[in-house]
C-alpha cells in the first residue's frame, strides 16, 4: 500500500469531524453507564447470573444483526438520516428502562437499544471515515477511537456511582439526557454523502449485506476481539481468584494507554506504512495474555494492561483505517458495518466461549486459550492481508 506523505499537511480537524467526535463520545458514555449496571438491575428483578450475562449479550447481538442492513442504508439513503434515527431509537430505549418491571421487558428494551446502537455507531464511524483525509486516515481513526476510550474510562464508574448513592431511575434518566445531547449535536452536523458517490452505487449492490473488501481486516479483528471479550468480562473475577484487590486501576491504565497510543501510532503508521505496526501490535496482545496466565500481583496486572492496551490501541484503529482504504467510497457504509459487526461478534462470542472454558477448567486455561486466538489473528493476517499490503 502506498502512503501519500505529500498530503500530510492536510488538516484532520474540521467542523464535521469535531461534531461527530462529540456525538460518538456522548453515545459511548451513555452506553458505558449502563453496561455494568443493567446486569445488576436485572438481578433486582429476580434474574440470575445467566440473565445478567444475557443483558450484555442481547445488546451486542441485536447490534450485530442490524449493522449490515444499516450499513447498506448508509450508502443508499445517506449518513446523517441513519445517524439521527439511530440516536433517537437509542434515546427512547434509555427512557423505556423506567418501564422495565420484569426481566422479559428489560430484555426487550435492551434488544431495541442495541438496534439504535448499531445504527448510530455505524453511521458515526462512516461519517468520520468520509471526512478524514486519506493520507492521515490511521491517525484520524486513532483520534476517533479516543472518544470511546475516554467514555470507557468515565462511564462505568459514573453509572456505578449513581446507583450506589441515588437510584436506578436517576441512572436511566442520566443516560437518556446524555443520549439527548448526542441527538442535539447530531442535528448540527451539516454533512451528507456527496451525490456523485451515491450515484455510483449499482442496484445489484443493494442486496449485498457485507462488503467483501472489508472481510480480511474484519476476520483479523474478530480473533483479536475474542481476546478482548475475555478481558472486559472476566478480569475482575480473575483478580479476585488471584486475591488481588483494587483491580479497577487496571481499566484506568488500559484506557490511558489506549488514549495515548491511538493517535501516536496512527500518525506513525500513516508515515511509515501500516504493515510495520500490525504484526508488533498483535504480538503485544498475545504476549500480554501469556503473561496474564501467570500474573498474581497488582503491578503485574497493570503491566498486562499497558502491553494489552498498547497492542489493542495499535491494531484496532489501523485495521479500521485499512477497511476504509480498501473499500470503494460508495460502499464505505457497508464496509464500516462489516468491521463493526466483527468487533461485536468477537466481544460477544469471546465472553461466552472463554467463560465456558473458565467454568469447565480455570482462568489460567481461559487466558491461555485467549492467547491462542491472538496467534490465530496473526496467522489470518499473513494468510489474508500481508500480500495486499505488500502490493
Amino acid at each position: 500500500m502506498i502512503n501519500d506523505n505529500s498530503q500530510t499537511d492536510i488538516l484532520i480537524w474540521n467542523k464535521t469531524f469535531f461534531f461527530v467526535l462529540i456525538v460518538s463520545f456522548l453515545m459511548f458514555l451513555s452506553m458505558y453507564m449502563l453496561l455494568p449496571t443493567l446486569p445488576l438491575y436485572a438481578q433486582t428483578l429476580g434474574g440470575n447470573e445467566t440473565i445478567a450475562g444475557t443483558i450484555v449479550g442481547i445488546f451486542t447481538f441485536s447490534a450485530v444483526l442490524v449493522r449490515p442492513w444499516f450499513g447498506n442504508l448508509l450508502d443508499r439513503k445517506g449518513r446523517k438520516l441513519i445517524l439521527v434515527i439511530g440516536i433517537a431509537v437509542f434515546l427512547v430505549s434509555s427512557l423505556a428502562y423506567h418501564l422495565a418491571f420484569t426481566v422479559i421487558s428489560l430484555l426487550i428494551f435492551r434488544a431495541v437499544h442495541g438496534i439504535g446502537w448499531g445504527a448510530s455507531t455505524t453511521a458515526a464511524s462512516t461519517i468520520a471515515s468520509d471526512v478524514i483525509p486519506s493520507a492521515r486516515r490511521a491517525e484520524g481513526m486513532g483520534y476517533y477511537g479516543m472518544a470511546s476510550t475516554i467514555a470507557m474510562s468515565l462511564g462505568p464508574a459514573f453509572g456505578l456511582y449513581i446507583i450506589k448513592y441515588t437510584s436506578y431511575s436517576l441512572l436511566f434518566t442520566g443516560s437518556a439526557i446524555i443520549a439527548a445531547l448526542g441527538l442535539a449535536f447530531s442535528l448540527l452536523i451539516n454533512y451528507e454523502t456527496p451525490p456523485e458517490k451515491q450515484q455510483k452505487v449499482l442496484p445489484a449492490k443493494h442486496g449485498v449485506i457485507l462488503e467483501k473488501t472489508a472481510l480480511a481486516p474484519a476476520i483479523v479483528l474478530f480473533f483479536i476481539t475474542l481476546t478482548y471479550g475475555g478481558i472486559i468480562s472476566f478480569l475482575p473475577a480473575y483478580a479476585a481468584y488471584r486475591e488481588v484487590e483494587n483491580i479497577g486501576i487496571f481499566f484506568t491504565v488500559f484506557a490511558l494507554v489506549l488514549l495515548l497510543s491511538r493517535p501516536i501510532i496512527g500518525k506513525l503508521a500513516d508515515r511509515y506504512g501500516i504493515k510495520q505496526f500490525l504484526v508488533p501490535g498483535i504480538v503485544l496482545i498475545a504476549g500480554a495474555l501469556i503473561l496474564l496466565v501467570k500474573t498474581s500481583t497488582l503491578s503485574m496486572f497493570l503491566l498486562v494492561g499497558i502491553l494489552y492496551g498498547l497492542g489493542f490501541g495499535t491494531v484496532q484503529p489501523i485495521l479500521n483505517a485499512l477497511v476504509i482504504s480498501l473499500s470503494p467510497p460508495e460502499r464505505r457504509g457497508a464496509a464500516n458495518a462489516t468491521f463493526a459487526m466483527a468487533m461485536d461478534l468477537g466481544i460477544g462470542l469471546g465472553a461466552v466461549v472463554l467463560g465456558f472454558i473458565a467454568q469447565k477448567m480455570n482462568f489460567e486455561y481461559m487466558y491461555g486459550s485467549s492467547a491462542l486466538f491472538a496467534f490465530i489473528a496473526l496467522i489470518m493476517y499473513f494468510a489474508l492481508l500481508n500480500r495486499k499490503l505488500s502490493a
